[in-house]
Order: C-alpha cells, then sequence, then structure tokens
C-alpha cells in the first residue's frame, strides 16, 4: 500500500512539474502611440484559448500562459490588434499601439440597420472620421470638409454661403451616393439631392462619420452609385459628463454648445441632450448666416435582450446665397463679391436666403432574441419646413449696377401702388418671392441577422418609406406694396411642350399676405392655397422593399451574397397650372379676390407611376496572413429613376424617356496592415447608364436649369491610402486618387427658366467628354504631431489635378488650373485635477494657409477665342467660384 501511494504521488508530482515547465510569464507594458502614455484596460490573451489579462493603470500587464511558446493577442477598443510571439518567459518592454480606423469603441445602437464596413467581413474601400477629428478641424466649414483628406472625394461650392457645398465621389455627385444617418436614408426622395445647410448640425451630434467609395456595405437599394456615407450620431452615453464648448472664427462667427448626458441609471434609463447656437458674416459679402442645433436622446435597456434609443434632432438655420458670377466680375470687384443685396434706409437686405428647419426623429430598437439571431429596427420621421427666396418683378439696382437698390423699389411701388397693389402680369412693381419646400416623410428599416452555423450568417430585412412634398410661392417681403397680383395663363392637362395653355383661361391671384424667411416662423405656418403665386404643386412618394445578405465567413476565405428589391409609387397633385376641362372654352373670365372656383383650388391629378428596381451584389475576401488581404466585390444596380425625371417638365405629363438607370460595378482592393505601417489599395469600374443628370446657371440674374437623359458614362481609377507611425509622438498618412471618367454616346438636352418654362431641347454627341465637378486626380499627405502629452500640432496638404467645368455631359469640357491647399491646427489639453474626465481643450485651425488663390468649380465651358481675356488660361466670360481664402478658427471646450 504504502508503494502504491508512493507510486501515485510521484506521478502527480511529475504532471505537475510538466505542467508548470510548460507554462511562460508574458510581461510588458502598453502604451498609446497617439499620446505616448500608458494605456489601462488593455486586453491580453493568449492566442487559441480564454486566458487573458487586462493592463493595470499605468499599462503594465503579467500573463501566465497555458503553454510555452505561442502567440499573444492585445488589443483595445479603437486600436488595431497585434500579435506577439513568445517562447519561454519573456519581457516584452514598451508594446506600443496605434488607433486603427474602426467605429469599435463608439456606443451605437441599430447595429443591424446601420450599415457600417465592420459589419461585414468582406471589406470594402471606407475611411472613418471619428468624432475627435470632426470636432478638432471642421471649425465654421460643412460637415462636408471632414471627408477631404480620403481618396475620391471633391468638395466644392462653399462660396456659395453657409451650407451649400457640394461633395462628390469617385466622380459621382451627392444625388447618386447615398446618405443615412443611424440607418435612416436622408437623400432627397424627390431628386435625390442633399442640402447640408439642413444638416448643419451633425458635426455637434457625430460619433463617427463613415465614407464607403462604390459598391459599399449597405444593404438598401439606395442611390449608393458612387458610394454610401454613414453618419453615426451620439446616443445616450453610458456614464454621466458633458461638454460646454465656445468658439469664434473670421469674419465674426461665433458658436456655443452645451451638452449634458445623464449616463444610464441602475434601471437602465438615460438621457443626453444639447444646444447649440452659431452666426456669423460669411467670407464673402452678403453671406451672413445663423442657426441653432437641439438634440435629445433618451435610453432604455430593460435587460440584456432589448435595448431602445429614440433620438429627436434638428437644425434650423437661414443662410445668404451667393451665386456663381463672370471670372470678369470677381476681377472686377473682387474675389468676395456678391451682388445679391443692398440697403434700405442703411439697414442690410437680402435678394437670396436660404431658410430651413428640419426636425428629425428616430425609434431604434435591438432585440437580441438569443445567441445566434438579434433583430434591429429603427422608425423614423422628419418634417421639413422652409424655402429659398428670390426676386420677382422689376429689380432695380444701383447706378454702378453692382448692388440691388432697395431705397428705389420701395419708391417705385409706392408710385404704382393702388387698390391691387404691384401687378406682375403688367410689367408693375417688385417684390422678394419664396420658394418653399415642405414635406412629411415616414419610414422604417429593419433587419433581422441569424447565424445558420459556426460559419454562415443571414440577413434579412425591409425598407418602407412615404413622402409627401409640397411646392409653392408665396411672398416674403412687399418692400412697400399692400399687396401683390398676377394673371396666369392656365395650362391643359394634355398640354406638356407650352409654357402655358392655348385657351386662354387665367388664374388671377391677389395676396395681402407675406412672411418672413425665418427658420422658425415657417415650421408651424398654415399656408393658404389663395396666398401662393407662380406654382403650386404636391407630390407623394411612397417606396418598400426588401433586402438580404448570405455570408460564410472561415478562417482565410469569405464571400457574400447580397440583393435588394424595391418598388416605387409616384404621383403629382398641381392646384395651380391647370383648369377643369368644362373651363376651357376659348374664352378668357377673370377671377379676382381670395375665393377661386374649386376646379382650380382643388387642382388636376396626375396619372399614378409605379416603377421597380433592384441591386445584387457579391464579393470574396482573402486573407494571406495576418497582415495581408485581398479582396473582390461585383454588383449590379437598376435603379429608378427620381421623381423630378418621371414628370415632364414640372408638369403632370409622363416623360416618355425615364427608365430605369443600370449601374455595373467592379473593384479589387488589397491592404496591409503591421504594427506601425498600413495601406490600402483599390481599383474600380463603374459603368453607368441610361441616366438623367441635371445642372444649373446663374446668368443677367437668370436661373436656368438643364436636364439632360440618355446619359451614359464610365468611371474608372485606382486609390492608395496609409497611415504610418513613425515615432510613438509622429503619425504621417496620405492618399492618391487617379480617375479616369468620360461620357459615352449621345444625350437629350431640356433647358428651363426657374419659373419651370422650357427655353430649348437638342440632342447632342458626348462620346468621350470628360466628366466635371470633381478632381480627377488627388494627393494628400498630412501628419500629427504629439509635443509632449498636452500639445500636438497637425497639417495636411492636397493637391488636385484634372478638374472640368460642371456643365452636364458635352464633348468637349474645360479643364480649369490645379490648385493646391495646405491646412493646419494646433491642439492642447489641460487636464483638471485627478480626473481624466475633466479637461480644457484648446484648438485652433487655419485653413488655406498659403491663401491659395483657385477657382473651385466653373458652370460654364467657354473657350478662348481670339483676342478674348483670360485668367490663368480660362476665357474670363465663364462663371463659376472662386474657392475660400485664408481663414481660421478657435475654439475651448471643457469636458466634465
Amino acid at each position: 500500500m504504502k508503494k502504491m501511494t508512493r507510486f501515485l504521488l510521484l506521478t502527480v508530482a511529475f504532471f505537475f512539474t510538466t505542467v508548470t515547465m510548460a507554462q511562460s510569464t508574458i510581461k510588458g507594458v502598453v502604451i498609446d502611440a497617439e499620446f505616448n502614455s500608458p494605456l489601462p484596460g488593455t486586453n491580453v490573451v493568449e492566442k487559441g484559448t480564454t486566458n487573458g489579462v487586462s493592463t493595470d493603470y499605468n499599462g503594465n500587464f503579467t500573463l501566465t500562459t497555458k503553454a510555452s511558446s505561442g502567440e499573444i493577442a492585445i488589443s483595445y477598443v479603437g486600436y488595431s490588434t497585434i500579435i506577439l510571439s513568445f517562447n519561454g518567459d519573456t519581457d516584452l518592454g514598451n508594446i506600443v499601439i496605434t488607433p486603427d480606423n474602426s467605429l469599435d469603441e463608439i456606443v451605437i445602437v441599430g447595429t443591424g440597420v446601420i450599415d457600417l464596413a465592420e459589419g461585414r467581413n468582406t471589406p470594402v474601400a471606407v475611411s472613418t472620421i471619428k468624432a475627435r477629428e470632426i470636432q478638432n478641424k471642421i471649425g465654421t466649414q460643412d460637415v462636408t470638409m471632414t471627408l477631404v483628406n480620403t481618396p475620391s472625394v471633391y468638395v466644392a461650392g462653399q462660396s456659395g454661403g453657409f451650407g451649400d457645398s457640394r461633395i462628390n465621389i469617385r466622380g459621382f455627385d451627392q444625388t447618386n451616393v447615398g446618405y443615412l444617418l443611424n440607418g435612416q436614408p436622408i437623400n432627397g426622395m424627390e431628386d435625390g439631392k442633399m442640402y447640408w445647410s439642413n444638416w448643419s448640425g451633425i458635426n455637434d451630434i457625430a460619433s463617427a462619420i463613415q465614407i464607403q467609395r462604390g459598391l459599399g456595405a449597405s444593404k438598401l437599394a439606395i442611390s449608393s452609385v458612387g458610394g454610401t456615407t454613414n453618419f453615426v450620431t451620439k446616443t445616450t452615453d453610458k456614464k454621466e459628463g458633458g461638454y460646454v464648448y465656445a468658439g469664434i472664427a473670421n469674419d465674426n462667427y461665433i458658436k456655443n454648445t452645451a451638452q449634458y448626458s445623464t449616463g444610464k441609471n441602475e434601471k437602465g434609463w438615460g438621457a443626453s441632450f444639447m444646444l447649440s447656437h452659431w452666426q456669423g458674416d460669411g467670407y464673402n459679402e452678403g453671406n451672413f448666416a445663423a442657426g441653432e442645433t437641439y438634440f435629445l436622446s433618451v435610453g432604455y435597456t430593460p435587460n440584456k435582450t432589448h435595448n431602445f434609443n429614440f433620438l429627436l434632432t434638428g437644425a434650423p438655420q437661414y443662410h445668404d446665397q451667393n451665386f456663381t458670377k463672370s471670372i470678369s466680375d470677381y476681377l472686377e470687384h473682387g474675389r468676395k463679391y456678391n451682388n445679391n443685396w443692398g440697403t434700405y434706409r442703411g439697414q442690410y437686405q437680402t435678394e437670396r436666403r436660404n431658410f430651413y428647419h428640419k426636425p428629425v426623429a428616430n425609434l431604434n430598437w435591438d432585440f437580441n432574441i438569443n445567441d445566434n439571431t438579434n433583430l434591429s429596427t429603427v422608425l423614423y420621421a422628419s418634417w421639413g419646413r422652409g424655402g429659398a427666396t428670390g426676386d420677382r418683378g422689376n429689380r432695380i439696382r444701383t447706378a454702378e449696377g453692382k448692388r440691388i437698390d432697395y431705397d428705389a423699389i420701395h419708391a417705385f411701388n409706392n408710385s404704382v401702388a393702388d387698390g391691387a397693389g404691384g401687378y406682375f402680369a403688367a410689367g408693375g412693381g417688385y417684390i422678394t418671392r419664396s420658394s418653399m419646400n415642405l414635406h412629411s416623410w415616414y419610414g422604417m428599416v429593419s433587419n433581422l441577422e441569424t447565424k445558420l452555423g459556426e460559419r454562415v450568417t443571414l440577413n434579412v430585412g425591409v425598407d418602407l418609406r412615404t413622402y409627401y412634398g409640397e411646392h409653392f410661392r408665396i411672398v416674403e417681403n412687399f418692400h412697400g406694396l399692400t399687396s401683390w397680383q398676377e394673371n396666369i395663363r392656365l395650362r391643359d392637362q394634355n398640354d406638356s411642350h407650352q409654357p402655358y395653355g392655348t385657351f386662354g383661361t387665367y388664374k388671377n391671384v391677389i395676396t395681402t399676405e407675406d412672411l418672413s424667411a425665418n427658420p422658425w416662423a415657417v415650421l408651424f405656418h398654415d399656408f393658404k392655397e389663395e396666398d401662393k403665386i407662380a406654382y403650386s404643386n404636391d407630390e407623394r412618394i411612397s417606396y418598400g422593399g426588401v433586402f438580404g445578405q448570405i455570408e460564410y465567413t472561415g478562417d482565410k476565405f469569405s464571400t457574400f451574397f447580397q440583393g435588394a428589391a424595391s418598388n416605387q409609387w409616384h404621383q403629382r397633385f398641381d392646384h395651380y397650372q391647370y383648369a377643369d376641362e368644362t373651363l376651357l372654352n376659348g374664352t378668357s373670365p377673370q377671377w379676382t379676390g381670395t375665393s377661386l372656383p374649386s376646379a382650380i383650388t382643388d387642382g388636376v391629378d396626375s396619372e399614378k407611376v409605379d416603377n421597380f428596381g433592384f441591386n445584387v451584389k457579391a464579393g470574396v475576401n482573402y486573407v494571406i496572413n495576418d497582415q495581408h488581404n485581398v479582396f473582390f466585390n461585383t454588383g449590379y444596380y437598376s435603379r429608378q429613376p427620381f421623381h423630378d425625371t418621371i414628370y415632364l417638365n414640372f408638369t403632370n405629363q409622363l416623360n416618355p424617356l425615364t427608365q430605369n438607370e443600370t449601374i455595373f460595378g467592379l473593384e479589387a482592393g488589397y491592404s496591409f496592415k503591421s504594427q506601425y505601417f498600413l495601406t490600402n489599395v483599390n481599383l474600380y469600374r463603374t459603368a453607368w447608364t441610361d441616366r438623367v443628370g441635371t445642372t444649373s446657371d446663374f446668368e443677367n440674374n437668370i436661373v436656368t436649369y438643364t436636364q439632360q437623359e440618355g446619359l451614359d458614362q464610365i468611371h474608372t481609377g485606382v486609390e492608395v491610402d496609409f497611415a504610418a507611425y513613425l515615432t510613438p509622438q509622429l503619425k504621417v498618412k496620405g492618399f492618391t486618387s487617379i480617375g479616369d471618367w468620360v461620357y459615352d454616346g449621345e444625350t437629350f438636352t431640356t433647358v428651363s427658366d426657374e419659373d419651370q418654362n422650357i427655353l430649348s431641347t437638342e440632342t447632342e454627341d458626348i462620346d468621350g467628354g470628360k466628366v466635371g465637378d470633381a478632381a480627377q486626380f488627388t494627393a494628400g499627405l498630412g501628419f500629427d504631431y504629439k509635443v509632449c502629452k498636452s500639445f500636438s500640432i497637425d497639417a495636411d496638404w492636397r493637391t488636385y489635378d484634372n478638374l472640368y467645368a460642371n456643365v452636364g455631359g458635352i464633348k468637349e469640357n474645360l479643364k480649369l488650373p490645379s490648385y493646391d491647399l495646405v491646412d493646419a491646427g494646433v491642439s492642447y489639453k489641460m487636464l483638471l485635477g485627478k480626473e481624466k474626465d475633466k479637461s480644457l481643450n484648446i484648438r485652433f485651425n487655419m485653413n488655406n494657409v498659403f491663401d491659395e488663390v483657385y477657382l473651385s468649380d466653373l458652370s460654364t465651358a467657354n473657350v478662348v477665342e481670339p483676342g478674348d481675356e483670360t485668367y490663368k488660361g480660362i476665357n474670363i466670360s465663364n462663371r463659376g467660384y472662386f474657392g475660400l481664402g485664408r481663414t481660421w478658427n478657435m475654439s475651448l471646450r471643457y469636458n466634465f
């Protein structure tokens, strides 16, 4: 018995010794490359096991491994995971980890409906800008400017006024880029456009912005020809805190913001809210602007199964606008010249003001059904109210023609005013009118994700929307008149070619009501039909779609297939331009006063239209090793035409040339990632056929719109971006993109004026013409340098070339001069007390440091003829914008 006991003890000791000898002790200190400081809470895990520890307050860790040799993974949310080998006891010393391009550190609700690139293993061409960079670099600029340091992105139009910028991705304008707010589509339902002035508060409430170029990761059947941009807003923070912000900038710009979050309590409730106000004179003359942003988020997490978050936000604003002018005008009056304003009795007045208020609400519900299945749903609504002002009647300018002479206008209006006021049809009087755009939009997006096996994941969902829009004009300012009358000849319902009907029936409008261009006043105003002038029409657009995605993920290989199908329903209601057939009897009855016959006030309903569209996408990804990765994606879209192209020339008549647009895309990519360097290379080719394009121009104070149908174009290119951490204090990043974007075939062109009258039509050969409005070659280089723990400096250089005029499809487009820009900034962070959550951040930015003088875009393509005066080789009769010169901004932010 003693021998047996001794044998058992020796056996246990042998196995214990063997196990002990197989273990290793790994030590190290994890350092944050961005701040050159220890990173507490970093996860250190032995690969292939659940054995791991976290770093302490000083970044130290000690891990006893189960094996004598192997690998450990060091990870922290928002930072690149690095893999290190060990063989026996090892002291790794300082281990520097760097921030990556992911969204891991952001609290996101509705993850199933927010189509982020991280949600799929097969990559796309993507760039992510986080809240810190947005807050540091945005300053007084539109939120679009946060994306300029990414490949194939071009931003123009800032000289038009606050919020008037336009963004192009891979040569496609913003009507062909899908924009999402927490999974909610926000492109205009009528025309796909984005008006950034309505979203001026996004930079205050965004946790991150992710731009997916090309096919992207979106599962919806949206307008993502050029890409998809996801705005991920703040939600209800997990912990209590907030901040106050004060900023100043050039041209009397000021901004003040306050935000506070209660944090989540023990019962799962929490709330965050924010208020902000800004105002400024604008870089160009006559570009005054002001606005607010409000934000409320209420979250409730009753248990691990359900999570709810309600969000309400809005950004009411007004901004005075500058339109394109000839280069000769700028050379004569200066680059800040704007002739859309004047004074009355010494007080500033403008003819062109945009004003809008668009509250947006959404409710997100995340339902974790079980370990393998979850459901994400967002219900959303928006209510847009506002418009843009302009002239109607006989404008009078000052003697030199540089400004609007409102004193003379008032004097003239007083001379023609009588019982009815000014008569536009008779050529008397002048008013400022507002072109109004009102809408109510409701929708739902829901996505169910389930694991069909260890390696296969299925997503299925629905996308439902309904939209009702109203368009009309009203009087904004009578300028001394007491009323305004118009005699408008009505159209025949079957007449689609003439600007007015042929039967001589008239609608007489006399209005005594006006409404100031104020974004708050318009929100609850009741607009009466008898006070609407020039036009009045509504539309109903409904949308129903289904989508799905199945993905297989292996150790080295992953693949996905994705599809979406949708149907749209359209109808137009014209209250103004049509009369009932019983009234079209060749006579010309005159109706006065505010009571109109019901045949006119009821209006005419268009034919209902419905159309079907779909898209399919597929891709494969191969992980060569921990550092190298390659992928290939392809997709085909059959996209329905926009509402504004279905009905011919702003009438109820159907456009016989409209059909679904088709898009076929191919893209391939390679990525390399190491501890100190990462890069991405992307190749793409997009063929886009049967499309409709619209451009606008402003000459001699007349706005014209050019619509081209049957446009075909092919976009090919290569993109490269990289980031290198040369030292723990120095990060260098850069990008370049080379594109070849051309038109193919011929197009049918229609030109109309601001009152929706057709001016001309023709068929044009555009084969081989260069696509304009975006630089086809871009490159940039930037750095962030941490001088010390609290102080850092950064700068970005960009160059633009092969930029052509924004004139739609033409055979010989006009190339603009190339140019370079440099932006720079400094940051200082002062910790207040022992709590790291309390700090004072000081930031200073300077944009266009070297005050580069450049043409950012042109709306005409006039060639140089013998004897023509030129500017940098460009005929000075061409119209467009100069880019902004040197600007600056400074801010203080107290975090608590």
